[in-house]
């Protein structure tokens, strides 16, 4: 089976490295970004500026490997790849909520974004609460540290 992704724009942020970039949205208050969609797809904005947050997926462009067990950001310890969000992944597609300010000419402004610049953009999802944000969840072993991912950043360790 042969999957075909094509990019439909580019994320512009300030983050040229990825080292001391912060790991989530959550950490990146205030930055701002923009999201350039390339023009045959800009018809499918209409409608989206009614919607305060935005879901992008991304392509890793920086990842070209991954293993399957990782020491993720927010630990010390080893952890089964898919219990994380590692950025070296068999499939490097990334996905981040981001505040959507407003949209002129194709060119989408946006807040708490933490991509790195020129990340291939791959699609665009309204988010909504009620789709979106499960009541009772569990977070498994980021029970512990996930207080302090506003304060984490990134660092090699996936390079």
């Amino acid at each position: 089976m042969k999957i075909d992704f094509h990019p439909i724009g580019l994320i512009h942020t300030p983050y040229t490295k990825t080292e001391d970039m912060p790991i989530q949205p959550a950490g990146a208050a205030g930055v701002r970004g923009t999201v350039e969609v390339f023009e045959e797809y800009r018809a499918g904005l209409r409608d989206l500026d009614g919607f305060s947050h935005i879901i992008l997926l991304y392509y890793f462009h920086g990842s070209h490997s991954f293993d399957l067990s990782v020491v993720p950001f927010m630990d010390s310890v080893p952890r089964g790849l898919f219990a994380t969000r590692a950025p070296k992944r068999p499939n490097p597609i990334g996905l981040s909520v981001v505040q959507l300010d407003k949209i002129q000419d194709g060119v989408l402004y946006i807040q708490n974004v933490d991509i790195l610049n020129g990340t291939p953009l791959l699609d665009i999802k309204p988010y909504v609460p009620e789709f979106d944000a499960p009541v009772e969840v569990r977070t498994g072993w980021l029970e512990k540290t996930k207080k302090t991912v506003s304060s984490r950043k990134s660092d090699d360790r996936f390079k």
